[in-house]
């Protein structure tokens, strides 16, 4: 197997790789699930590789937006999140999605003190000051006029008015780290993929990087979110504050042995609408503080529907739990990963979602796995259990480009193949002069389970389960056809 994937040498070491942590304003959508995922599907594969991995997600709990919305609701702010941040953790689970470590920004144990210790850290690099300016709700995050649309709003959130704040915060010598930050990028010490974001985030600092807010009065705040050190009149922006769980789960600031194990990050996956805040504001912080750098950043494309954002203004959020209840989560994993390109935005279709389910998992994949048990019933055949399944070269080659439609293209090339050869050869004809041949569909069909690990977990190991049992019978279709 190939020891270099993402542009990292692997020597069976750690792999620490992080999805993004997402707001608990509402309830998760289907782009959140895709994420979970994809990032699944990239831990999974280490594991393959023998890495010792660790996956973490959480909640992005101190944002204005989640005050507002429990305000809205008439809940306290910290049932609000609580009930929210459940939510993402369940979908997680339901998508058969693995984090290791749930890390929530509310908790005052461990996140507040590592952020806390991030900020004094940086002190060095914070002054305070008065400042008048746009503010979008969405993003959390100030906006020149430049940087807005023809209708003054902003590009991921139009629509929605800009407010307009003014007040003294504390902000962060960003402009300082204005040079450094481009030779980080431009020598990939922090690697970006693809290429498109790379330069999108060196476009960025070519405009020109000025200073930023990272503090909120307590009056905007509300009084929620971790306090600035020394300043009880002011919280800790959220961005800084959220940036940070990917420190304060592993340990960062209350348990430094488990933090220097685990970091850097080797990979930080993220939407393309959050690549300014994991690619300048947080590089700058790390930089700040004398920490260490995450090694590379995966930014993934969005889902649209009939080729709008998902929005709740425009109603046309797909909730994924009630996809997960009428197709499962095998149906819902395959579509994201083998049907959408990561590096261009994909429309989302129920009715594709259930034409893709017939065509490549009932007729495809659930059908060739019939097939084969009918063939060891009929001729009592099993396989020699020395025999180890490799991963397609095709495979190895897609995933290290993130490319998981291309990696099960290929392995779906594979199954097309061992269809093709029962046909041929007849199988279901004089079965005992033809064992040999139908020992090696077996080992086939396993070698085909096997690359599916990283993608569909669950049904992997149904495959495997069932082709290695001292008696193979043809049993109940993996994927019963949709009408």
């Amino acid at each position: 197997m190939d020891k270099k994937l993402f542009g990292q040498d692997l020597q069976g070491g750690k792999f620490y790789i992080t999805a993004a942590i997402p707001y608990v304003n509402a309830k998760p959508h289907v782009g959140h699930a895709l994420e979970f995922v994809q990032t699944d599907t990239i831990a999974r594969y280490h594991k393959l590789l023998g890495e010792k991995v660790t996956t973490l997600c959480g909640a992005d709990e101190n944002a204005l937006k989640n005050v507002q919305a429990a305000q809205k609701a008439n809940i306290p702010v910290q049932k609000f999140v609580d009930k929210n941040a459940e939510s993402f953790r369940k979908l997680a689970i339901n998508l058969d999605v693995n984090f290791d470590i749930w890390q929530k920004g509310s908790n005052k144990k461990t996140h507040f003190p590592s952020t806390q210790k991030l900020w004094q850290l940086c002190q060095h690099d914070i002054y305070k000051k008065k400042y008048q300016g746009l503010y979008c709700l969405g993003c959390e995050l100030f906006y020149s006029p430049e940087e807005l649309d023809k209708n003054g709003e902003c590009f991921e959130h139009p629509g929605k008015k800009l407010e307009k704040v003014s007040e003294e915060n504390y902000f962060f010598r960003l402009s300082k780290y204005q040079n450094q930050l481009k030779k980080i990028i431009l020598s990939d010490e922090v690697r970006i993929i693809p290429e498109k974001r790379k330069n999108e985030a060196l476009a960025f600092i070519e405009k020109g990087l000025e200073d930023i807010s990272v503090s909120r009065s307590n009056k905007r705040a509300r009084n929620w979110g971790v306090p600035v050190p020394g300043d009880e009149s002011q919280r800790i922006y959220v961005w800084f504050d959220a940036l940070n769980i990917y420190q304060s789960g592993i340990g960062f600031g209350w348990n430094e042995e488990k933090y220097k194990k685990l970091w850097p990050a080797d990979v930080h996956v993220i939407g393309k609408g959050i690549l300014r805040f994991h690619a300048i504001y947080w590089l700058a912080f790390l930089l700040s503080a004398g920490l260490k750098l995450p090694k590379s950043i995966f930014v993934h494309d969005y889902f649209t529907v009939n080729g709008q954002k998902m929005s709740k203004s425009l109603g046309n959020v797909i909730d994924p739990a009630q996809m997960i209840k009428k197709y499962g989560t095998d149906a819902l994993r395959y579509y994201f990963l083998a049907k959408f390109s990561p590096f261009n935005d994909g429309d989302f279709s129920e009715e594709k979602l259930v034409q893709v389910y017939n065509a490549d998992l009932a007729n495809g994949l659930g059908n060739l796995a019939a097939r084969v048990a009918k063939l060891c019933e009929i001729s009592k055949i099993s396989l020699d259990k020395k025999a180890k399944p490799s991963l397609y070269k095709k495979v190895e080659k897609a995933l290290k480009e993130y490319r998981f439609d291309k990696a099960l293209e290929s392995i779906w090339e594979n199954i097309a193949k061992l269809d093709k050869e029962i046909e041929e050869y007849k199988l279901w004809e004089n079965t005992k002069k033809k064992k040999d041949i139908i020992r090696k569909i077996i080992y086939e069909i396993l070698r085909i389970a096997f690359n599916l690990r990283p993608f569909l977990p669950s049904i992997s190991w149904k495959i495997e389960r069932k082709f290695t049992a001292p008696e193979i019978k043809s049993g109940k279709a993996l994927f019963p056809r949709i009408k």
